[in-house]
């Protein structure tokens, strides 16, 4: 138990949930007080004490699932292996309709050992699970869900729930959608431990959790994340930027300590015959920097955009002014659309419909963009203004106008350019991220909401914290 209570603590840390030696050896210990044939009553004791985010949850029963949630097939007649794979070889649709119309009842029911049963089966029939091929649980999850038709099973299960329309009784519709979710993630929840039992049995558990592990929402990448994914991000951003702007509050109330006070010191000294003993500072002076953003809203920049937009003005009373501006290949304000209790969703329905960010045919032009910004809103620049353009730097092969960035840069106290591509992709194609790169004070690879948070943190210091945060950061 030890030994898979470590590989299992060494799998956390790989995905990011930080686990410390003092929280590993309270979980050994309260391991020696649950019953291990308790798979849930297990699960729960190891979440209580290695786990202090309910936003890595995810992740972490995913790894449990792998390492703690092996058991005995329910049925020792099927075998699996070559066995599961002959059985999906035979199986045509009506055995996927029998064991759809057996799923339905077992989960109308209430019937676990029967749904745990009829899933072995599935798996068996459905998946094509073949003994050391390299595929992940996923696959076989989604082909299996596929066969038996999931938004099927969910129509059927309101139908027999019999659950009104939601223009007749609202609240009763609602909460029959609540039981049918629940009800279909009963069964998602069994689909995915069996598959994943018979993937443990042929590879081992550090193969299986490898190809099954589920990246934190912090980490997604914000350039190719799913629908769902969006909707994990979307939920996180608010609580990250209360807590982000706690700890900009704190930080800034623990900055160095003003000028030395040379008067005041030798005055001090005096007592101490002239030695200068106890050193007197000035009042600092705390200033918060103005933040200028330039975001590409074209195609994949839009959900990047967003992102960088939200956690901003979220945080936006950590700078004395915040302006934003979006662009295609045309540029506009749209510091006008964010305020208080503003829904962010209805600001980009908004955006799209009445800000003026496409010149000529919708595809992005950085170098018009920065002509149009120069032209219109120069204004918006002061010696104590903080730039930022968030982008891919794909110009379509267009003019760049280096020029007009330079003279951006010029009027503003700097300019940083964050790129949601990977590193790997910069310079390739239309990128033109090296042409801009000098002119900037940094270039940062930002892909996700992580990243984002240690850059934003990092520009809303004052300008020497700024500094030493950058030295320490490499």
């Amino acid at each position: 138990m030890i030994g898979a209570l470590t590989a299992f603590v060494d799998e956390l840390r790989g995905v990011g949930i930080p686990v410390s030696m003092v929280e590993a050896i309270d979980a050994a210990r309260a391991v020696e007080h649950v019953d291990l044939s308790d798979r849930e009553a297990l699960r729960a004791s190891l979440a209580a004490t290695m786990v202090k985010n309910a936003r890595h949850l995810p992740a972490f029963d995913v790894a449990f699932d792998v390492y703690f949630g092996l058991r005995p097939s329910p049925d020792a007649g099927d075998g699996d292996g070559a066995g599961a794979a002959e059985a999906a070889g035979t199986a045509g649709t009506d055995g996927a309709d029998d064991l759809f119309e057996g799923i339905l009842e077992a989960l109308l029911e209430g019937d676990h050992e029967e749904l745990r049963r009829l899933v072995h089966l599935a798996v068996d029939r459905l998946s094509g699970i073949q003994p050391g091929r390299p595929v992940g649980g996923r696959y076989y999850f989604y082909r299996v869900m596929r066969r038996l038709d999931g938004d099927a099973l969910a129509r059927r299960l309101l139908d027999a729930l019999g659950a009104p329309a939601p223009a007749d009784d609202r609240l009763g519709a609602r909460l029959s959608a609540e039981d049918v979710d629940a009800l279909l993630e009963q069964f998602r929840r069994e689909l995915r431990s069996e598959i994943v039992r018979r993937l443990v049995a042929d590879r081992g558990s550090e193969a299986v959790a490898r190809t099954l592990r589920t990246p934190l929402v912090e980490d997604l990448d914000l350039m190719h994340a799913t629908r769902e994914e969006l909707a994990r991000i979307e939920q996180v951003v608010t609580p990250l930027a209360r807590k982000l702007a706690t700890r900009l509050a704190q930080r800034r109330r623990r900055g160095r300590k003003g000028r030395l006070d040379a008067r005041r010191t030798i005055r001090r000294s005096l007592s101490h015959g002239g030695v200068l003993l106890d050193p007197q500072f000035k009042p600092p002076r705390r200033s918060k920097p103005e933040l200028v953003l330039l975001c590409d809203v074209s195609g994949s920049m839009a959900t990047f955009a967003r992102f960088t937009l939200q956690l901003t003005y979220a945080i936006s009373h950590q700078f004395s002014k915040v302006r934003a501006f979006a662009f295609v290949d045309g540029l506009d304000e749209v510091t006008h659309l964010f305020g208080p209790g503003v829904e962010f969703g209805d600001v980009l329905l908004e955006m799209a419909s009445t800000v003026d960010l496409v010149w000529q045919d919708g595809h992005s032009d950085y170098g018009h963009a920065f002509e149009v910004f120069r032209e219109r809103f120069s204004d918006a620049l002061t010696p104590k203004s903080t730039v930022i353009v968030t982008g891919d730097a794909r110009t379509n092969y267009r003019e760049p106008r280096r020029d007009l960035l330079e003279e951006i840069r010029d009027d503003a106290r700097a300019l940083f350019w964050l790129n949601p591509e990977a590193r790997r992709y910069w310079d390739t194609g239309d990128s033109i991220m090296s042409t801009y790169r000098p002119v900037c004070d940094g270039v940062h690879e930002v892909r996700s909401l992580r990243q984002l948070e240690r850059f934003i943190e990092l520009v809303a210091l004052p300008a020497p914290l700024r500094r030493a945060a950058t030295l320490a950061a490499g």
